[in-house]
This record gives C-alpha cells, sequence and structure tokens, in this order.
C-alpha cells in the first residue's frame, strides 16, 4: 500500500534505524489540529505524535500533510503513535501565524506546487509573485493554474499578465466545468509524484481536485459575486490519490503566504530584475540615482514594470525583517546602521543652522 504513495528505496534505506526499533513506515495523508491519519501497510491509521517528539520537535518538525514516519501501530485499535519524521526532500514553508515568529510546514516532500488564482477580478500578480518565491524555495516545481476559465469572456491579457511574471513556470488556464485544461495539468504530474494545491479562498482548488479526480472528494463552494471572494471550504489537509496514480494535497485558502528562508525563492521569481541589477556599472548600486544603474533604465524605457519593481522591494524587506527577528546579530547590526544614520541626519541639521 505504502508504494501507491510513493514510497521508495532511498525512503527504505533511511527508515531502517527505525525499522530495527519494531516501528512501521507511513505517510500523513490528512492532517487537522494535531491529529493524522497514516497511509501504511497495515491499512489507514489514526494517529498522534508520542511525548517526546512533542517535546524535542521545533515548529517546522512536526508531521505535515505529505511527511513520512516512523510509527508505532497498534492495527487492533486502528491506530498508531508518530515517533519520528523521515528527512524531506522537499518543504513547502511559511511563517507561522501569530506574534511568536516561527516556520510552518504547509506539505512535504511535494514535487509539483499548483498556484492556483481564479480568471475573475481578484487575478492579483503581486500575490502570485509571492506563492511563486514561496514555491521554488520549497524544492517543488510551480505550476500557475488559472481557474474557471469557462467564465472568463477574453483571458488571454489575464494569461500573459501571469507569464509575465511566472519565469520559468507553466501557466495553464483551466475549467472544472468542461474539462479546458485538465489533461495539461494532468500531464505535468507523473504517477508516485506528489502535488500540492495553493491558493486563495474561493477559487476552486477543491472543484479542481474532484474534477481531476473525477469523483466528488471534496466539499465546494461558488465565489461570492459581489467582490469575487470565496470562504474555504477545505478546513485540513488531505493528499488524495488520482486515476492516474498521481498524488494531490489540497490545503485551507491562504490568501497570504508569509516568507520564510526564501531568499532562493525570490532570486528565481524575479529572475529578471536580479540580471538587470547584475548589469548596473557599480556592484552595490541602490537603484537610485547613482550613474549607469540598468534597473532605473528599465523603468524609465518601460520595460519593467514599476508594479513588479515595488513586490520585489517589499519581499526583499520582508525577507530582511524575518532575518533580523531570527538572527541577533544581524538585528545589532541594523540597530546600529539606523543609529549612524540619525546621527549623520542630525549633523547635518546642526551644520545648516550654523549656515543661516
Amino acid at each position: 500500500m505504502i508504494q501507491d504513495y510513493g514510497w521508495s528505496l532511498e525512503l527504505q534505506d533511511a527508515f531502517a534505524p527505525h525499522a530495527a526499533r519494531g516501528l512501521i513506515p507511513g505517510r500523513v495523508v490528512v492532517q487537522q489540529r494535531g491529529l493524522y491519519i497514516l497511509a501504511t501497510d497495515q491499512g489507514e491509521l489514526a494517529a498522534g505524535i508520542s511525548g517526546r517528539l512533542a517535546h524535542d520537535a521545533g515548529g517546522g518538525e512536526y508531521p505535515a500533510a505529505g511527511d513520512w514516519v516512523a510509527a508505532a501501530a497498534r492495527p487492533e485499535e486502528h491506530a498508531a503513535t508518530i515517533h519520528a519524521v523521515l528527512p524531506r526532500r522537499t518543504a513547502f514553508v511559511r511563517r507561522a501565524a501569530g506574534p511568536k515568529l516561527g516556520e510552518q510546514v504547509v506539505a512535504a516532500n511535494v514535487d509539483v506546487a499548483l498556484l492556483t488564482a481564479s480568471l475573475n477580478a481578484d487575478l492579483n500578480a503581486r500575490r502570485m509573485e509571492r506563492y511563486l518565491a514561496v514555491a521554488w524555495q520549497s524544492g517543488a516545481r510551480p505550476v500557475v493554474v488559472l481557474t474557471k476559465a469557462d467564465l472568463c469572456v477574453e483571458p488571454g491579457d489575464l494569461i500573459a499578465e501571469m507569464e509575465g511574471v511566472a519565469f520559468g513556470a507553466p501557466v495553464i488556464a483551466v475549467s472544472a466545468l468542461t474539462g479546458e485544461g485538465l489533461d495539461a495539468v494532468r500531464a505535468l504530474m507523473a504517477p508516485g509524484e506528489t502535488a500540492v494545491m495553493v491558493g486563495s479562498s474561493g477559487v476552486g482548488k477543491s472543484t479542481l481536485l474532484n474534477a481531476l479526480a473525477g469523483q466528488d472528494l471534496m466539499a465546494t463552494q461558488g465565489i461570492r459575486e459581489d467582490d469575487a471572494h470565496g470562504r474555504h471550504t477545505t478546513t485540513h489537509r488531505e493528499l488524495v490519490r488520482l486515476p492516474g496514480g498521481a498524488l494531490l494535497l489540497d490545503t485551507p485558502g491562504m490568501r497570504e503566504l508569509g516568507l520564510w528562508d526564501s531568499g532562493d525563492g525570490v532570486s528565481a521569481t524575479f529572475e529578471d530584475i536580479e540580471a538587470l541589477a547584475s548589469s548596473c556599472r557599480f556592484h552595490d548600486c541602490h537603484h537610485g540615482n547613482e550613474p549607469g544603474c540598468a534597473v532605473r533604465a528599465a523603468l524609465e524605457d518601460g520595460s519593467l514594470d514599476p508594479g513588479r519593481w515595488k513586490s520585489y522591494g517589499k519581499l526583499q524587506r520582508e525577507i530582511a525583517h524575518l532575518e533580523r527577528r531570527e538572527d541577533p546579530l544581524a538585528r545589532e547590526a541594523h540597530r546600529r546602521h539606523w543609529i549612524a544614520v540619525h546621527k549623520a541626519g542630525r549633523a547635518r541639521m546642526k551644520h545648516r543652522g550654523k549656515d543661516w
């Protein structure tokens, strides 16, 4: 059974120390409020985590949907206890909600990230850039999936806009109603591979999953007509086997993904801007009034979208802020920098006062 969920020889080798302890492998197929359903060779088992794992694990080390785990099975109870999480090949990570900063693994061991957005008034290139940054950082292959194509009379311009931000990632318009684009999405998910769907509430993730699965597995709910937004109908993360042998993970709607260690992902998402920056005359160019600034030149001649440049700067500042929150040395360096800036400003004002 676990072979149906992507079990491999590499995983078998990694699991050997746990097998010596009498534990069995399982994959987390449902994650909901600290409770898990595992797919195992002994059937599906409801599981919790051991006290030691709960004590030792950091925020990003708790089991997540898609994880392979080592568990002590109690088949007569259809239950198990998770004692360890196997090393992840990839991890789709976001910043945890709430005032206490930390990472939250949204999905583990994912091969393809289906970044969904609806072809309606809520389509937002800046949000898609954020999704792309996190997806590239995860190690998964991002694919932009534009849903509800049957409701959009002229989708060409919207598709072109998404292609303009999805460097290196396919952009596919789909309709669960007519079947448009579904085969193209299926072709990107090989048997045994795992895909995750991420997107805002109401864009049609559950409807798309049902269409790909060929049956109604998830409850669905339409977008509100007054503001083109929706309310999410998925309240947990669930890994579903598709008829072609691929696995698909549905997630609760997430309007804004916080970045977590996504510097490389931002670089991949904004490859065009970073290529421009590398062409500036000065390697430490701030892209302001410096001579020979390739970024400013592109903004002035219209080849670089000002909104895209603003989005790049915003994500870079967000990453820098996260690094300062986590790194005391970086935080102190940032504090000293701004003390020096303010001192210099006061000195200039004092000098001007003397001139008057």
